[in-house]
C-alpha cells in the first residue's frame, strides 16, 4: 500500500507543478510576449485567467459545503 500511496503522491505533485507552471507563465510571462509571437496559440485569451480560478474556487466550496451538510445531517441522524 505504501508504494501507491507513493506514486498517488508524486502524480498529484505533478499535476499540481504542471498547472502552477502553465498559470503562472500564462498570466505573468504572457502579457510581455508580443501578440503575434506562436507562444499565444497555446493559451487561453487573458479574460480566462480571471474567470477559470475563480470558477474553481466557487466549485470547491459549493462542494466542501455539501460535504460538510452532509455529514452534519449523519451526525444529528446518529444522535437522535
Amino acid at each position: 500500500m505504501e508504494l501507491a500511496d507513493r506514486a498517488v503522491g508524486l502524480l498529484l505533485s505533478s499535476i499540481s507543478l504542471s498547472i502552477f507552471t502553465y498559470y503562472t507563465f500564462w498570466v505573468i510571462i504572457l502579457p510581455f510576449v508580443d501578440s503575434d509571437h506562436f507562444i499565444h496559440k497555446y493559451f487561453l485569451p487573458q479574460d480566462y485567467a480571471i474567470l477559470v480560478p475563480v470558477f474553481a474556487g466557487i466549485t470547491l466550496l459549493s462542494l466542501l459545503s455539501v460535504f460538510i451538510g452532509m455529514v452534519m445531517l449523519k451526525s444529528k441522524k446518529k444522535k437522535a
